[in-house]
């Protein structure tokens, strides 16, 4: 069986890492820092040109119809650029959820949001604050027994600082006429999904984050010079980024499986993504702390760039459901594999 991206998917994923890096440059995302709703009008309208904003939307409600392994390259590569818009959650979760949940909820918002004309955001119990909340026109919130499809008028929300500037989170309160549009088995299941897809944007972009942060220190350590030497030609320097390299090129067959998982809808697809989210973000962490190491007191200030990936990559860890929560969802998995097995198992 070949288990690569199909040339079509790469090339994709080339033309959208062309555009992303000279688009959404570290100048770009600091200027979004000023902005009072944090966000870039002119960038949103740019990738709902390229057709990303529609890219998982069904064809019939103008989309490109395409699924989670379709979008992970590419997410990838919005972890690469610390994209501050809501790209990967709005793709890889909110359409996704929307498409499963149907009816006309589906039909009226899915056309709009593949033109870009509607901003969503997604939030569930397990994460608490909700990403970009106050500047979404629609609001898709999942607790375990009930799934709510909220307009703006319907809930409200109070700002709560993140360590990642590029990042506008909110608590949110339901306002006294929401009402669920799911409950119970079919509420469930949905809550289920939106925490897949959250963990699964946040490990894709875990890798990009990581291998931004290995080329930055590269960079950095060929032209930083030591004893009339680049610091990047003494060992110890280079075993910081080549152990972040072996850890992160491990990290992603992990992440490309639980997205096919997801997309085929397998059995285990859940332990599949907490997997891929604990590899990818500890990839992430140890390129940050590795490449703090390398850029020594420099790699701490404002100016250099290196912490804009840093603190993504810090807050992408406790997204949908942080280390402790994906490593009990692995061992409940494992233990019932194997209570599973023993009680089939008979002893002469």
């Amino acid at each position: 069986m070949d288990f690569t991206f199909s040339e079509d998917q790469l090339l994709f994923r080339d033309s959208v890492r062309d555009f992303l890096v000279n688009e959404v440059t570290p100048e770009r995302v600091r200027a979004s820092w000023e902005k009072d709703d944090g966000r870039d009008a002119e960038l949103w309208q740019q990738l709902a040109e390229l057709g990303l904003c529609g890219m998982t939307v069904p064809e019939d409600f103008g989309g490109l119809g395409m699924n989670e392994l379709d979008f992970v390259l590419l997410a990838q590569e919005c972890g690469y650029v610390a994209l501050p818009e809501p790209l990967v959650n709005t793709a890889l979760v909110a359409v996704p959820v929307l498409s499963r949940l149907g009816g006309e909820a589906a039909s009226e918002y899915l056309p709009r949001i593949a033109s870009g004309e509607l901003r969503v955001a997604v939030g569930c119990s397990e994460n608490g604050l909700v990403e970009d909340a106050a500047q979404a026109g629609l609001l898709l919130w999942a607790e375990p027994e009930a799934f709510y499809v909220l307009t703006a008028e319907q809930f409200s929300t109070r700002y709560n600082p993140s360590v990642d500037p590029s990042r506008r989170l909110y608590a949110v309160e339901l306002g006294s006429d929401a009402k669920p549009v799911a409950t119970g088995d079919q509420a469930q299941a949905l809550y289920q999904a939106v925490l897949d897809r959250g963990a699964l944007g946040a490990a894709a972009q875990a890798l990009g984050l990581a291998q931004r942060m290995i080329d930055i220190s590269v960079q950095y350590s060929s032209e930083r010079q030591q004893f009339g030497k680049p610091i990047g030609s003494f060992q110890a320097v280079k075993h910081h980024m080549a152990n972040v390299a072996v850890r992160l090129e491990y990290a992603k067959a992990p992440v490309h499986r639980a997205a096919y998982a997801l997309a085929e809808d397998a059995a285990g697809a859940s332990e599949a993504v907490s997997h891929a989210k604990l590899v990818a973000c500890e990839a992430a962490n140890l390129a940050a702390k590795n490449s703090i190491q390398v850029h020594g007191a420099m790699g701490y200030t404002w100016e250099v760039d290196l912490h804009i990936f840093m603190k993504k990559a810090w807050a992408l860890a406790g997204s949908f459901g942080d280390t402790g929560f994906h490593k009990q969802r692995i061992a409940e998995h494992i233990f019932a594999d194997g209570a599973a097995l023993g009680a089939g198992t008979t002893f002469a």
